[in-house]
This record gives C-alpha cells, structure tokens and sequence, in this order.
C-alpha cells in the first residue's frame, strides 16, 4: 500500500510539523514583540498545535484507505484488554521513580517538590494532547519506521524527532535550548519505553496513551525554566528504564536490523 512506503513517514513528519509550528510559533514571535498584539491572544491557537500529530496521520490515512483506515487507526485505542502491570507500567513507574529519586535528592538539601501533580485546569487537557500525539506518533509512524529500522533504531530517532517537534512549546515558556541534550535523553528513553509498553500490551494504543498521560501527572518539565533539576532526574528514569527493556526485552528489541521490504 501506498501508505506503507517511506515517503508516507517523511510527508507526516512534515505535516506534523507544519500544523504545529505554523500554530505556535506566532504565539512565540508575539512574546518577543516581533508580532503585534499579545501573545495571550495567540494561545488558542498555540494549544491546537498539539493536535498536529493526530491531523496529519488523519489525513495521510484517510487518503491512502479511507474512512475503514481510518477506523483501524483509532480502533487500537480501545484495545484495552492488557495485563494488569501494563497499567502500572504506563500509569504509575516513571512518575514513582521521579518522586524517589527527587525524594533521595531532597535529603542532601533539594527543597523543591518532590511530586509535580498537575492543577485542577490541567486535567482535562492531558488526554487531549496525550491523544493528539500518540495517535500520530505511535499510533502512525512508529509501525512505519519499526518496519523499515527494527524496534530500537524506529524508537530513538521518533525520540530524537518528538523532541524537535517540541522546540516552539519550549520557547513559549522560556525554556533555555541549552537544556536540548537532556530533553533528546528524557524524550528518547520515553520513546523506547513507550514502544515496549505497546508491545507488550499487544499493540494497545490506549495503553501508549494512558502512558502519556501518566508522564503528565508527575510532570519532571512542570518547573522550567526555573528548576531544571526534575527534568534531569526524569531523563535519567525514563533514560534508565528504555535502556531497561531494550537489555531484557530481546522480543521487543532484538538485535539485528530488520529486512527491509522494498
């Protein structure tokens, strides 16, 4: 199918990309007075950027199969028969790692919270933008590029392309580039980790996303830009956990490169 070549995966990069930068990025300009009004103005469109996943792997599908292609493509998010320590794993292990390891720092003199709970404004938003992702992200691409690069290799380079995708929410919230390398590890070891939790929960899209939602309910990127230091501890968690599962997981990561069908 059309849908399955190469091509398909760059053009919903590019898609992707182009309906969120093109809805964030004034908001951006705005804040740095280059354009008129305030950025406040701007906002609404900004957090419709979020959806640029979920938009271009809407479309791409619905061109390439149709309204039953598009079906298939949300019909894993109510794939919900998992065992039950997929639930923990997607809901509840990074954000009890976080808080253990702020936990640990808080004893030798870190006094920031140790548990980053969203507010009571943020609740309704996290499963849309945790939809509005992961439908593209691993909902499209990722079967696209596990094909073509294997388990491994398809999970660190959409690590590596979540994070990009992320740079006007960043600047929208002041948060220094220099903090990129830490970002490409927390998102990149998020990525590895997510693959292995919808592989295990048997291909579940639903799972992927409660697992985006629960990076949300104990939010390492909740005090940037001033407090960095969450965010370091939770890229080395989900760091430390993809690498994890990548070095028991041979199933899910087996060594090798995949044959590559024309």
């Amino acid at each position: 199918m059309a849908e399955s070549r190469p091509g398909a995966t760059a053009r919903f990069f590019a898609l992707a990309f182009l309906f969120t930068w093109c809805l964030q990025i004034p908001a951006v300009l705005a804040q740095r007075g280059w354009l008129p009004g305030p950025a406040e103005g701007y906002l609404p469109l900004a957090m419709l950027g979020v959806l640029g996943p979920l938009a271009a792997a809407t479309v791409l599908t619905a061109r390439a199969g149709g309204r039953p292609a598009v079906r298939a493509l949300f019909g894993s998010l109510r794939r919900w028969r998992a065992p039950w320590w997929c639930y923990a794993a997607a809901l509840v292990v990074p954000g009890a790692l976080l808080s253990l390891g702020l936990g640990a720092l808080s004893l030798v003199g870190y006094e920031g919270d140790v548990v980053l709970a969203p507010d009571a404004a943020r609740w309704l938003a996290i499963p849309v933008i945790a939809i509005g992702e992961e439908v593209g992200w691993r909902g499209y691409a990722l079967p696209r590029l596990r094909r073509r690069y294997g388990a491994f290799a398809a999970s660190v380079m959409l690590g590596a392309i979540w994070t990009v995708w992320h740079v006007p929410m960043f600047l929208g919230v002041g948060v220094p580039m220099s903090t990129l390398p830490v970002m490409l590890l927390f998102f990149a070891g998020g990525s590895l980790w997510f693959t292995w939790i919808q592989a295990r929960a048997g291909g579940s899209l639903l799972l992927v996303v409660l697992a985006h939602v629960g990076a949300h309910l104990n939010n390492a990127h909740a005090t940037l830009p001033g407090d960095t230091l969450p965010l370091l501890v939770g890229a080395v968690v989900y760091a430390g956990l993809g690498g994890a599962v990548v070095y028991f997981d041979r199933k899910t990561f087996p060594l090798g490169s995949p044959k590559r069908s024309r």
